[in-house]
């Protein structure tokens, strides 16, 4: 809500994000974040924004209070641990998701060596005289030479990333 709301009122007024950050006296990449919900001002900035985009405070929020009382530092900040609270829990949420995700691929890339290795090459056996076979067998045995290749470095690759989006206490 914030986020769009800073992108609209901006745009609104004919303000770039260059400008806008000047005005605020941040990099530009900081007013992207903003509008992107990748992070919050502090209460203090949102003042700032509000001055230099002509805007009260509780329109960027989202309200349309009237009473001063909304303005106030005390609300901003409470409105803010909220909007931080939510992108918390989102990227707790993503780093979950990440982590399962790496898990069952290097539970299907077990199960693909067992499987390989209990049917130890079949192809080798193929009559190959035969044209079906043959394709068959040629295709099936660059399939097993390329994952016996890739798969050891996606799997040390998954296992890495299964400890860095481990829930660090």
């Amino acid at each position: 809500m914030l986020n769009e709301n800073i992108k609209a009122i901006r745009k609104s007024k004919g303000l770039s994000q260059q400008e806008l950050a000047v005005k605020v006296n941040v990099v530009r990449q900081t007013i992207s974040k903003w509008e992107q919900g990748l992070s919050v001002p502090d209460s203090d900035m949102l003042l700032s924004i509000s001055e230099a985009l002509e805007t009260p405070v509780s329109t960027l929020l989202g309200e349309t209070v009237i009473e001063t009382e909304a303005d106030s530092l005390k609300a901003i900040s409470e409105k803010l641990e909220v909007i931080n609270l939510q992108l918390a829990q989102r990227k707790t949420t993503k780093r979950k998701m990440i982590h399962w995700l790496l898990i069952l691929l290097c539970a299907i890339i077990v199960i693909v060596f067992a499987i390989l290795w209990t049917i130890e090459s079949p192809y080798l056996g193929w009559d190959y005289s035969d044209p079906e076979t043959a394709v068959l067998g040629v295709a099936f045995h660059s399939l097993e030479w390329l994952f016996v290749r890739a798969a050891p470095i996606v799997l040390i690759g998954a296992i890495i990333g299964i400890f860095l989006t481990r829930k660090k206490e």
